[in-house]
C-alpha cells in the first residue's frame, strides 16, 4: 500500500538562536565554558557546533527571545502551505545572508522560523570569519 501522506514540510532544525548582550562572553560561556565549538562568526552573531548534527546554536546581538530555526526547501512556498494547513504567517518571507525566511504561528501559538538556503551556505576563514556564501548546489 503506497503512502499518501505529504511530503514532511521541515527538513531539519537549522538552530536554535538565543539572544546575547555581548558577543564575546556569549562566545567565552557557550564555546569556553559549555564546550562548543565556532564554525562562524559576524560582528554581530556567531555559530557553534552542536555534536551529532548539523544544527547550530546561534548567539546574536540582536535582542529578542529564543528561536527555532527550521530548513525548509523554499520559504515562499513552506509560508503558503503552513498557512493553508491552518498556521498563521507572523511575518512574511525576507532576506537573509543564506536565502529567505518567514516568520510563521501554528494555531497553539507556538512561533517558528521557517528558512531555506537558496543563496548558498556561509563560507569562512581560517578563523571563522564569514567571508561570504557558497555557491548553491556546491
Amino acid at each position: 500500500m503506497a503512502d499518501s501522506s505529504p511530503k514532511p514540510i521541515f527538513q531539519k532544525v537549522d538552530c536554535l538562536r538565543l539572544y546575547v548582550a555581548d558577543l564575546d562572553a556569549g562566545l567565552a560561556f557557550y564555546g569556553g565554558q559549555l564546550g562548543h565549538n565556532l564554525i562562524w562568526r559576524t560582528e554581530t552573531a556567531a555559530g557553534l557546533r552542536l555534536p551529532d548534527t548539523d544544527a547550530e546554536i546561534v548567539l546574536h546581538t540582536t535582542p529578542g527571545e529564543p528561536e527555532i530555526d527550521l530548513m525548509v526547501d523554499a520559504a515562499a512556498a513552506a509560508a503558503f502551505r503552513f498557512e493553508k494547513a491552518g498556521g498563521k504567517i507572523i511575518e512574511p518571507p525576507f532576506d537573509i545572508q543564506i536565502g529567505r525566511a518567514v516568520v510563521v504561528q501554528d494555531p497553539w501559538g507556538n512561533q517558528l522560523v521557517l528558512l531555506d538556503a537558496s543563496k548558498g551556505l556561509l563560507v569562512t576563514d581560517a578563523d571563522g570569519k564569514v567571508i561570504g556564501n557558497a555557491p548553491v548546489g556546491s
